[in-house]
């Protein structure tokens, strides 16, 4: 319904902002991380917005990237997790961060998040990460380098399409990948890779 909400900031406080558009303040809850760069009281900011509908009640939800909002809708798609878990772990996760959790299988990093078990936190991961780590990451990835005749071993291609999810292009994750040892794990791949950019 909303696609984002531009006005003046006129309101902060521990769960949300309020957005002054032409008159009306908007209140959305929010992560620590938009809260932050939203600025001041009377600054200008853009909020991408989202409304969420159940039967007793209606809530907006802003965030000040696009990146951040389409996490929370994917953590919303997964079973169990509703909108303020969602928020408590953007809070705690960058986007970025949350993609690279899901992909190496890193419970503990979303399990910092208020009310997110480690139960939760599996879940979040096996529904996810076919999303963050599917079949058109995998084929970006070898499609943008279709000339080598190197074929990488599963945890490798795995850490190339994390990295592409993280916003690497394909054929940098891939160069980036091969340098590093086979036997390590996803993580250390993922680690090493990052080193060499």
């Amino acid at each position: 319904m909303y696609y984002y909400i531009k006005g003046r900031l006129v309101h902060k406080d521990e769960n949300g902002i309020a957005v002054d558009a032409n008159g009306v303040a908007y209140y959305m809850n929010t992560t620590l991380a938009s809260m932050a760069a939203a600025g001041n009281i009377g600054d200008e900011v853009t909020m991408y917005a989202y409304l969420h509908i159940r039967e007793d009640i209606m809530e907006l939800y802003g965030f000040m990237s696009q990146d951040e909002k389409r996490m929370f809708l994917l953590l919303l798609s997964v079973s169990g997790v509703g909108p303020k878990a969602a928020l408590s772990v953007l809070s705690v996760l960058t986007p970025e961060k949350f993609a690279l959790a899901v992909v190496t299988d890193d419970v503990k990093s979303i399990t910092q998040a208020a009310g997110v078990g480690p139960k939760l936190a599996k879940r979040v991961i096996l529904e996810l990460r076919d999303k963050l780590n599917g079949e058109d990451l995998r084929a970006d990835a070898v499609s943008a380098d279709a000339a080598s005749t190197e074929i990488l071993t599963d945890n490798r291609a795995e850490a190339v399409s994390a990295l592409v999810a993280l916003g690497y292009s394909a054929a940098d994750a891939r160069n980036a990948v091969r340098k590093t040892d086979a036997d390590l794990s996803v993580e250390e791949i993922i680690k090493k890779a990052l080193m060499s950019f």
